[in-house]
């Protein structure tokens, strides 16, 4: 089957699934009243320097400050360390955008009160604030440009060895001194001229950026990221990708511009879902996020794995469960974690689990087995998009590792701590559950129901009633239908009945 990108948009949340042979392997959440950071440029103020960590904190005018390490700032000494001596300055200089290259510490580099240029590189996640970075990286269709760094990185996912030779001349040969340039996997195949109009652009937008800094104060949003329906476009509609689908009429028409004006040979893969079925319904999706949420994944054979997650890592435990095998125990056990390792590699994916993985496969005596879970592993984590670093098994039968975390999991995104453990689970939050409402609701109508009763935990019905009352007065009035909400003490926060008459 061939690989497609699903949006399902509505005036609450972006929902997009990219699916490899029908099946959904990211998935991404974005809420209109909780928007990424990531890729936003800000002026922002150093407020406190903590040299204990060789970090500061930098008011972009967030609710917390935003968190900077001293190996991601770019070391212009006449920008960001005025206060150096002369003499220093000569030896220092040789040292720009050499990045963590610089043996200089955060109080020489930075002090409270300085202004400087900011891109945030990590939403803020759990407790912590949004992780910041003075390396800024505009990325376009074709390319990622690095003002200030002097450098040309290729996509490790373009293979082929002529290709990347033959995009590295033109990268050397278009671009401007004192940039670095990377080229993204969707350069494959292009002219120079295409790869010259997107690096025009991203130099325009750096440009606006540098103007807009000497007009504003901090803290001041200098640019915003696009929205995840544009970036679904940038990002993920690959050469490999054979089509876009996407439900809203709208949405469609922004995409239709947006393509048209920068790429417009995207344009035949953009498709509108026309079909009565909620689009996430009609292609299973729905089912794939519910799984995603489990705790407890069965495999085919029978066995299982258990997935926990902590503020600071991921637990992946391996289990036999029901299969019993048909030879002796180290088959069996071999088969198990083999059938294992395709599908953490698949929830890894899916679930955008970040940070330190440690996956428990259950003990292999032989070290050939281990061998080849190993190579199974690796091989089957080659798809993912996200950087990763794994070592080798170990005697325990523990593979540790870790991922790049830029936003939050999907499980931190669509539920929030269980008010019945006090923290220790989690259950769907009351947004989530609403704009589930929403969607049974929807299909409800398209049935042809008049009137519908919803009956739901107090939070969940409150939730409806009042911040929610636009979204549900919008479907009523689009469908012709009576909507009624009650609420009830007996029922768990993620229950609730819907009848329709």
């Amino acid at each position: 089957m061939p690989n497609e990108i699903l949006i399902n948009a509505t005036r609450e949340e972006i929902r997009v699934a990219l699916l490899e042979g029908g099946q959904v392997v990211e998935f991404y959440v974005e809420r209109k009243l909780d928007a990424s950071l990531v890729g936003n440029v800000y002026k922002g103020r150093v407020v406190k320097i903590l040299p204990g960590m060789q970090s500061a904190f930098v008011d972009i005018g967030l609710e917390r400050g935003a968190f900077l390490y001293v190996a991601d700032i770019r070391a212009d000494v006449e920008e960001y360390a005025p206060f150096l001596e002369e003499e220093e300055k000569g030896d220092s200089l040789e040292l720009i955008s050499r990045k963590g290259g610089i043996d200089l510490s955060i109080e020489e580099l930075l002090q409270p009160g300085q202004d400087m240029l900011v891109h945030v590189s990590k939403d803020p996640i759990g407790s912590k604030g949004a992780r910041v970075t003075s390396y800024i990286t505009l990325p376009g269709r074709y390319l990622v440009l690095m003002p200030n760094v002097e450098h040309i990185g290729i996509s490790r996912r373009i293979s082929e060895e002529e290709e990347r030779t033959r995009l590295k001349t033109i990268a050397e040969a278009i671009k401007p001194k004192g940039y670095g340039l990377i080229i993204r996997t969707a350069s494959e195949g292009c002219s120079e001229e295409e790869l010259k109009k997107d690096l025009d652009f991203l130099l325009l937008m750096w440009e606006n950026i540098q103007r807009k800094k000497d007009k504003v104060s901090a803290p001041a949003l200098l640019y915003s990221d696009l929205d995840l329906v544009f970036r679904s476009v940038r990002d993920l509609l690959t050469h490999n990708v054979e089509r876009l689908v996407i439900d809203s009429p709208e949405e469609h028409e922004r995409i239709k511009e947006f393509v048209k004006t920068y790429f417009p040979k995207l344009l035949e893969k953009i498709v509108l879902y026309e079909g009565q079925e909620p689009i996430f319904d009609a292609f299973g999706i729905e089912m794939d996020i519910s799984r995603a949420l489990g705790r407890r994944v069965w495999l085919k054979s029978g066995g299982y794995i258990v997935i926990d997650q902590t503020e600071a890592m991921t637990v992946i435990d391996v289990n036999t469960g029901k299969f019993v095998g048909k030879e002796d125990l180290e088959d069996t056990i071999l088969k198990t974690n083999l059938e294992a390792v395709k599908e953490i590699s698949y929830q890894i994916r899916l679930r955008n689990l970040g940070g330190i993985i440690i996956i428990d496969f259950i003990d292999m005596e032989i070290l050939e087995n281990r061998e080849k879970v190993f190579n199974a592993f690796i091989e089957a984590m080659k798809k993912d998009r996200a950087k990763n670093t794994i070592l080798h098994i170990s005697e325990l039968g523990l593979i540790q590792m870790t991922r790049k975390r830029v936003r939050e999991s999907m499980g931190r995104i669509l539920c929030e701590p269980c008010p019945y453990c006090e923290g220790k689970g989690f259950v769907k939050s009351p947004r989530t559950l609403c704009y589930e409402i929403f969607r049974r609701i929807t299909k409800l109508a398209m049935h042809g129901a008049q009137k519908i009763i919803v009956t739901a935990h107090p939070s969940v019905a409150e939730f409806l009633s009042d911040e929610e009352r636009l979204g549900l007065e919008e479907i009523e009035n689009h469908y012709g239908i009576k909507v009624i909400i009650k609420d009830s003490n007996t029922l768990h926060q993620e229950n609730y009945e819907i009848t329709a008459l």
